[in-house]
This record gives C-alpha cells, sequence and structure tokens, in this order.
C-alpha cells in the first residue's frame, strides 16, 4: 500500500542521509518501512533528476542510486508511473500556486493516490495540499 509520494530532494536526501530532510518526513518513510507499506516515487522525479544532474546541482551518481533503490526487492519506494489520472489531477493544481511543472506532477501523483506529498518546497506545502514535512 502507497502510504505516501516523495518529492525529488525528499528521496535525495533520504538516500543520502542528508540532514536537510525533516524527522517527521524520515520518520515517516522508516515508519513505512517497517509496516511493509510503500513510498511512491513519480517517473517525473527521476526526469528531474537527469536535469539536476546536467546542472550539476547533484552528483552524477545520483539517478543510477535511485534507480538501484526503486529496483531493490527490500525498496520501500515503488516507481509511479504518469498516467492519465494523474494528468487529470494536475488539472485541480493551479500553476499559481505551483508553478514548477515537475513540483505539480509529484502533488498530483499524490493527489491522484488520495495521500500525502513529502516535501518540504513552500509552495507545494501552501497549495491545500496534504504535505508532510
Amino acid at each position: 500500500m502507497i502510504v505516501a509520494v516523495a518529492d525529488t530532494h525528499s528521496f535525495i536526501w533520504y538516500l543520502d542521509a542528508d540532514r536537510r530532510l525533516s524527522e517527521r518526513a524520515k520518520q515517516i518513510i522508516d515508519d513505512a518501512t517497517q509496516a511493509g507499506d510503500d513510498i511512491g516515487v513519480s517517473v517525473i522525479t527521476l526526469v528531474e533528476t537527469v536535469y539536476l544532474v546536467e546542472k550539476g546541482r547533484v552528483p552524477r551518481q545520483t539517478l543510477a542510486r535511485m534507480i538501484a533503490e526503486i529496483r531493490s526487492p527490500q525498496s520501500v519506494f515503488v516507481e509511479l508511473p504518469l498516467g492519465i489520472e494523474t494528468i487529470q489531477a494536475l488539472q485541480r493544481i493551479s500553476r499559481a500556486d505551483v508553478p514548477d511543472m515537475p513540483d505539480r506532477i509529484i502533488a498530483a501523483t499524490a493527489l491522484h493516490l488520495q495521500v500525502p506529498v513529502i516535501s518540504r518546497d513552500a509552495k507545494i506545502q501552501a497549495a491545500n495540499l496534504h504535505t508532510i514535512w
């Protein structure tokens, strides 16, 4: 069962054990691991990571680490495709509220699945979406 959707930075920070990941966000992921639940990762997160690598904002090996984590049978993280239902949910998130398209898609994925999004992004949090941080 998917209990939340992690945004790009949350996923990266969890893998890196980065202190920028909030304790609450880390605990939700750890709790899902213990319960045998899943944390969703939108495919757009992987696309965005390619872009972040190209811009030099994250290390080159980040994408490979993310893919390896998703493919691991023991991982709490599962890949979520971009489908019609998510695209329809995207229309319910105002571009004025969340202008960055990858963030909107991640938020729409969570909205479609009716689960919270794990995100520090202030615009996602202010958009009246259920967020965990």
